[in-house]
């Protein structure tokens, strides 16, 4: 049509503005379940904040930064009574997400994620202990122990240990990934440990009775406590903070797979468009990719 793209993107900006309406003014009057989670703008620690409806899967608001003040603007669009009627909400324990929610709806069940307490385990306790085991068996305090240590340093660190390691024991593909796993796990005691308190981790996501997810919960963590590897004991220490939250699973059995698809697909809308300079339109199109589906 021999137009400019700036005229291109000004004429769907304002059509979507006309179709969409603000975010301020959205009917959330039946909004009860919320996932609550972060996505990157742009390189450089730039993150926006965004807020789904969990039961129609409609993006009901998008705003600049991860702390609480972006999550205002739709704790004051969704109102006093419609804050009083929010029953939960899954997030990955951001800290500026939990007080935001504490503080206009306190009556809502917040719900941690399997997902993120899964990844932060990884990151704070299996690959740490993983780790330094290799580091500690490339130096033998005996001689004669160099040749096992070094065979054994070599199944920690193997290419394809750590894929392992995470994957739930029950998808492993063949009996080759299994004898693997399982010589893996005898050749170190503390991975071992590490291991099975990890498999024990993600059953606490599975029980459907708050009494049972607790007592559970308790005995997990008594367990991390005893096993006597730092790094456990520091990640369970950790996670007795956010205990309620995730026997609150029980009660409201909620995920953020949702949400990482929704993020998977802002990422390619970025990348189609090498990236937004102008965050209003962005946003648009973010809630237009996510209209949501009639209750």
């Amino acid at each position: 049509m021999h137009v400019s793209w700036d005229t291109v993107k000004q004429i769907d900006q304002r059509a979507l503005a006309a179709r969409l309406g603000p975010m301020e003014a959205a009917d959330l009057s039946g909004v009860r379940r919320i996932a609550i989670d972060e996505f990157a703008i742009h390189k450089g620690q730039t993150y926006a904040s965004l807020v789904v409806d969990v039961d129609t899967k409609r993006v009901l608001w998008v705003a600049r930064g991860r702390d609480a003040g972006a999550l205002d603007g739709f704790f004051a669009a969704l109102g006093p009574q419609g804050c009083a009627h929010l029953e939960a909400v899954v997030l990955d324990l951001a800290i500026p997400f939990v007080k935001a929610v504490r503080t206009h709806c306190p009556q809502a069940a917040i719900v941690y994620d399997l997902f993120h307490a899964l990844q932060r385990y990884t990151a704070q306790v299996l690959d740490r202990v993983r780790m330094d085991e290799a580091n500690r068996l490339a130096r033998p305090e005996r001689h004669q122990l160099r040749h096992h240590a070094e065979r054994v340093r070599r199944h920690l660190t193997g290419k394809g240990v750590r894929w392992l390691l995470l994957r739930d024991r029950a998808n492993l593909r063949s009996s080759a990934e299994r004898v693997r796993l399982q010589e893996l796990l005898a050749a170190n005691h503390a991975l071992f440990v590490v291991y099975v308190l990890k498999e024990d981790l993600r059953q606490l996501w599975r029980y459907r009775y708050p009494a049972a997810a607790r007592r559970a919960w308790h005995s997990w963590y008594a367990r991390a406590c005893e096993s006597g590897i730092p790094a456990i004991v520091r990640f369970a220490n950790r996670l007795a903070l956010a205990a309620d939250y995730i026997i609150n699973h029980a009660r409201y059995p909620l995920h953020t797979s949702l949400l990482e698809g929704i993020n998977n697909k802002i990422k390619v809308m970025k990348r189609m468009a090498y990236g937004y300079r102008d965050d209003a339109y962005f946003f648009l199109k973010i809630r237009a990719a996510f209209p949501g589906i009639p209750r």
